[in-house]
């Protein structure tokens, strides 16, 4: 390819204002707009692999307008009309379409490209653990944006229309959100019986991904794989627009399209649990003694280990054989919706969990007791300020001595309301008989572990509330 060419194309064709839409939006979107991109451990800026499935999310508005710009690009020569004239002229057309695309895919490729570097930039002063598995999200990513955008040119080539860049680009819109919305969607109901929906592989012919709720969740290699071979027929049967000069070349050239999408859905997987997976390394446990970590974390297990230790002895000193014996950090992903699991034998928590989230010494030994009495039974996903609030912090409080409301994002009234409501039973709790104490307790753990049955009702003798 000649060079001075592209450099020519790079200066007069809509290609570089498209890198500049797509990283000055991406960038302002993220850095202007507080959203759960910067928020727990799935922030944007505090593991490679978040960062990029972050940054692959941005596609469900960055990929409409590629397509939009990429057929306003189309319509170049039909604006100019110079149609006819090019036609004349011995270069082959193919040459041409490799110097239009090439331009628009080096622009946009270098636009996602530094936006997913500011990204790494971050989480590599934010974390110690480094690894490659984001690459194939990101390069994907990258790949989406090129593919829209020569499916774009050759639509517009195909369609000289003022109104076929506006057009293409809301279908692409309507595309990237049924298939999130609706038409990706498969309704579903849990164990528990709580209505959800989870994604179906043709949810992964959008470019864009579900939202990241763990920090431990990647897309499977199939996944990577059957999404290439989509974009690579979207990208195939753009050029080949580009390129057609008849309506029977045009509708051949809509074969590449077709023929990726029936081979990529026979590659992506039909289970949603082989869609978003847990990464094994990323999970992997660092341990000190009897407190872990997910591998991803290990840079928080300094902090974690001496307050993980103190609540374990003050539980056996409370419980004694009944007590956990360990503190881990929990590693399970299971689908939205569901009743969670515990370990009567390990103290499960999460670094997002409150009581966990921002605390240290004291406050987070006091949160990993609470989390070894009353984990909570809320539904994976779900928020819950209900009567396992108001256990532990009674629990809490007989195990340490003194008793404190719920912290945290608690309004200040719903937290007045918790401590009259909790304050009476600690109270009354510590001034039963030793046994009874203990036994209201441990009917407490029980309910609390299996999540049959009212925590907080146990802890008042079983008296309806």
């Amino acid at each position: 390819m000649n060079i001075r060419v592209l450099r020519i194309e790079l200066r007069r064709s809509v290609a570089p204002w498209a890198g500049a839409v797509v990283l000055t939006s991406a960038l302002a979107l993220l850095y202007l707009i507080s959203g759960p991109w910067w928020r727990g451990t799935t922030a944007w800026t505090a593991q490679l692999t978040s960062m990029a499935l972050w940054t692959r999310g941005l596609l469900f508005y960055l990929w409409p307008l590629t397509v939009g710009l990429g057929a306003l690009q189309g319509l170049r020569d039909h604006r100019s009309k110079m149609s006819e004239l090019l036609t004349s002229t011995p270069r082959p057309a193919r040459h041409r379409a490799a110097v239009l695309t090439s331009a628009t895919a080096i622009t946009l490729a270098s636009a996602f490209a530094l936006l997913v570097l500011a990204g790494v930039v971050q989480v590599l002063a934010n974390t110690g653990y480094t690894h490659l598995g984001w690459l194939p999200i990101a390069l994907v990513g990258a790949l989406s944006l090129v593919a829209g955008a020569v499916l774009g040119m050759g639509v517009g080539r195909a369609l000289p229309s003022a109104l076929t860049p506006p057009l293409l680009t809301m279908g692409a819109f309507a595309f990237a959100a049924l298939m999130h919305m609706s038409l990706g969607r498969t309704e579903t109901t849990t164990a528990a019986g709580v209505p959800s929906s989870e994604p179906n592989r043709v949810s992964l012919l959008s470019p864009g991904v579900e939202e990241v709720r763990d920090v431990l969740v990647t897309l499977s290699a199939s996944v990577h794989v059957g999404q290439t071979i989509w974009l690579l027929g979207l990208a195939a049967t753009g050029f080949a627009l580009l390129l057609a000069a008849r309506p029977r070349a045009r509708l051949i050239a809509l074969t590449p399209v077709l023929a990726g999408a029936a081979v990529a859905l026979l590659v992506l997987p039909s289970d949603p649990r082989r869609m978003y997976v847990v990464d094994e390394a990323a999970a992997e446990l660092v341990c000190d003694g009897p407190v872990c970590v997910a591998r991803t974390h290990q840079e928080r297990l300094a902090d974690v280990a001496g307050p993980g230790k103190k609540a374990l002895r003050l539980l056996h000193e409370a419980l004694g054989d009944r007590a956990p014996v360990s503190v881990r950090e929990n590693t399970a992903v299971v689908p939205e919706g569901s009743v969670p699991r515990w370990s009567r034998e390990t103290v499960l928590f999460d670094f997002d969990d409150e009581g966990v989230r921002t605390a240290q010494g004291e406050a987070l030994t006091r949160g990993l007791v609470g989390k070894g009495l009353v984990p909570g039974c809320a539904p994976v996903g779900w928020s819950s300020v209900g009567t396992d609030t108001l256990a532990r912090a009674v629990a809490v409080g007989w195990i340490l001595g003194d008793f404190r409301a719920p912290t945290g994002t608690w309004p200040e009234g719903l937290r007045r309301e918790a401590d009259a409501e909790a304050r009476p039973v600690w109270r009354e709790l510590r001034t039963l008989p030793r046994a009874e104490q203990l036994s209201r307790i441990n009917a407490m753990r029980a309910a609390a572990l299996s999540c049959e049955g009212d925590a907080f009702d146990a802890l008042n003798g079983g008296a309806s509330r």
